[in-house]
């Protein structure tokens, strides 16, 4: 498998260079040649299938001959090797659990597998990687436990100042040793500025091997879909498939869920359920693609105003309006609606939504008001507890703190105050 740039202006590489590289030379975003057929009888016998054996077949493609069979098989059971359940809250809706891994957010499974693949490539490169990543909130903590103590990367996490949870700042600031937390005076959309500026200082490329671990990194990406092919192996009515709405930020994660469905995953249609960052909604009414600056929300991992990905979407639509938009949706929930949900859900159906899962049910539930003969999929990307300074005031009750976000807490946050501007980064990274 080769993957061009979205630019294309650069040179079209293999799996292997791509996750090294992160993002192409011309400031585009890898994407894969060609979107590969799921093998014959696979989503017949899905349910024939281990969750290990689904996810080799899916990703086995894609990284070709890159890594071997049974380094890419450890590396993938390592990823996938936690509860991912599909939950019923209706009759008519059904909540993906992705908060069951290490971190307790979605993000988990890629962080897993990049930093595996990562660490068996830098093997044989006989130099130090440093992994650049701007986060909104969960991919921070992802990321950090993923590659922490990996040898040879150093992982430095750039987060928007007072803009994320608590529990999320203590899963990114508190590992130490080669993770290194940068708290940035901005947005989210500054952090990611930064970390593409400093990719495009040619100087700085010759000095130190750089690369990312935001979902612009196919790495991160690819293995996304993964959760996508479980919810299907779960689903009980295999003859009317799911509509699937998916809280959306930087618009990796759907776009993973789009990626299987070409390939052969039988999905009735995607929802990109955003909050009030509400760019791709805008674009879905008028065609006109523009960029915003973040707005702060209680559902932060989503508040991004140049969502990365969507560049991708496009590209597997073939820039084709009229294609997207019978598949693809998108709509803008607000606070006080996620709030509104959040508390009906669990008074009403016992079931506790973080706000970002919260954000998804409600456009679910928009969705099906209009389409009564279909049943769908929230994808319930963190546990609630992350965000328990805005949940527990909505439901007035306290969320159980598992263990080890207990153990977390009491830990001592450890960061580098930074404004922001690419140069003080680019300090920091020569520092180092």
């Amino acid at each position: 498998m080769q993957y061009y740039s979205t630019n294309h202006q650069s040179p079209k590489v293999d799996f292997k260079q791509a996750t090294i590289n992160g993002q192409a030379p011309d400031k585009g975003l890898y994407f894969p040649e060609q979107i590969p057929p799921l093998p014959t009888g696979f989503i017949d016998n899905i349910g024939d299938y281990s969750n290990e054996e689904i996810a080799y077949q899916v990703i086995k493609p894609y990284v070709g001959d890159t890594i071997p069979e049974t380094e890419l098989r450890r590396i993938v059971n390592e990823t996938v090797n936690f509860e991912i359940p599909l939950v019923k809250i209706t009759e008519a809706i059904f909540s993906l659990e992705l908060y069951h891994g290490p971190t307790l957010a979605f993000k988990d499974i890629g962080a897993r597998f990049m930093s595996r693949c990562l660490g068996y490539f830098v093997k044989d490169l006989g130099k130090k990687v440093t992994v650049l990543v701007a986060t909104s909130g969960d991919t921070g903590g992802a990321v950090a436990n993923g590659f922490y103590d990996v040898n040879g990367v150093e992982v430095v996490i750039l987060y928007p100042s007072g803009k994320v949870s608590s529990v999320q700042e203590k899963q990114l600031t508190t590992l130490g040793k080669n993770i290194h937390a940068l708290e940035v005076d901005g947005t989210f959309d500054d952090c990611q500025q930064m970390v593409k500026q400093v990719f495009t200082d040619e100087a700085l490329n010759n000095q130190l091997f750089l690369t990312s671990a935001n979902s612009i990194n196919v790495a991160r990406w690819l293995p996304q879909q993964f959760y996508y092919f479980f919810a299907y192996k779960q689903w009980a009515q295999k003859n009317n498939p799911p509509v699937i709405s998916v809280p959306s930020g930087n618009f990796g994660n759907i776009c993973a869920g789009i990626l299987a469905h070409f390939s052969g995953l039988p999905v009735k249609h995607f929802i990109a359920a955003c909050n009030a960052n509400d760019v791709v909604p805008d674009f879905m009414e008028t065609e006109k693609y523009t960029p915003k600056k973040a707005i702060a929300t209680i559902s932060n991992a989503m508040d991004v105003g140049n969502p990365s990905n969507f560049i991708r979407i496009l590209e597997i639509f073939h820039h084709q309006f009229a294609s997207l938009k019978k598949d693809f949706s998108s709509c803008s929930i607000s606070d006080a609606e996620t709030k509104a949900t959040l508390q009906k859900v669990y008074k009403e159906e016992g079931y506790l939504l973080d706000p970002h899962g919260a954000v998804g049910y409600l456009a679910l539930q928009e969705y099906l008001k209009e389409n009564p003969d279909e049943k769908g999929i929230v994808l319930e990307t963190a546990h609630p507890v992350k965000f328990y300074d805005v949940v527990e005031p909505v439901i007035g009750e306290a969320v159980p703190i598992p263990p080890t976000v207990q153990q977390q807490l009491l830990l001592q946050k450890n960061s580098t105050k930074m404004a922001a501007d690419a140069g003080l980064l680019k300090t920091f990274l020569l520092a180092m």
